[in-house]
């Protein structure tokens, strides 16, 4: 993997005015702390923290932030979004040690296909998107990938079932369901709907039965009538 460098200014003014001129000149303003160090408030040039978190590894790049000529190692710890236009506001990094575990959360994604869930109509629901994981900062996988082809209908899928890489652990419930295999809405008001008729086209063959042993019933009482 290649070593991401980030240069990074100090000296901005605090502010919301301030920070709102920066974003005007496409800088954003930013923190840096952790590891028992004092946070350092700096200014980040938005197009190249763009290209450090648009790698593979995501906003889970460790990045060497280059900081008056010093180097840390680091990775994003939260990015503030502006909650209807959802550029960025500003961006906290946490400073991290090679050999110490961080806690970070990595996507999840499916592989393979279900063919069978797809071919009773149904489909595979995800409920959990991201694994929160602790991990050595060289040891951050990705993503965790999982297989869902071999579901059938009724059937899911856990956090117990997830391969974690080696020196990857999470404390999230094992028991946490991370995929479910289910009909369908559609598929489900389609056989409701069938149902319905099934039972009417029922409830009608029944009434014109009974209908028809009413009349057998009416013509014999007729002909015992004339009997006499």
């Amino acid at each position: 993997m290649d070593e991401i460098v980030l240069t990074v200014a100090t000296g901005r003014t605090v502010g919301t005015r301030p920070s709102r001129r920066l974003r005007a000149t496409g800088d954003i303003p930013a923190v840096v702390y952790g590891l028992d160090q004092e946070p350092v408030t700096v200014t980040v040039e938005w197009p190249e923290l763009r290209r450090a978190i648009t790698t593979e590894a995501g906003l889970n790049a460790v990045i060497q932030l280059e900081i008056d000529g010093d180097r840390h190692l680091s990775i994003v710890k939260e990015i503030q979004r502006h909650p209807v236009r959802r550029d960025v506001l500003h961006v906290d990094f946490i400073r991290i040690d090679p050999d110490r575990e961080v806690v970070v959360d990595v996507p999840i994604v499916f592989v393979g296909d279900a063919e069978e869930v797809t071919n009773n109509d149904g489909m595979v629901d995800q409920n959990l998107f991201a694994l929160t994981i602790s991990s050595t900062p060289g040891n951050i996988p990705t993503e965790i990938e999982i297989d869902i082809s071999a579901l059938t209908i009724g059937d899911s899928l856990r956090v117990g079932d997830l391969v974690l890489p080696q020196g990857v652990s999470t404390e999230v419930d094992p028991d946490d369901a991370v995929a479910v295999a289910m009909i369908t809405r559609s598929t489900l008001e389609a056989m409701a709907a069938d149902e319905e008729a099934e039972a009417a086209a029922l409830a009608a063959e029944l009434a014109e039965e009974g209908e028809e042993g009413e009349e057998a019933s009416g013509d014999d009482g007729e002909a015992d009538a004339s009997d006499e």
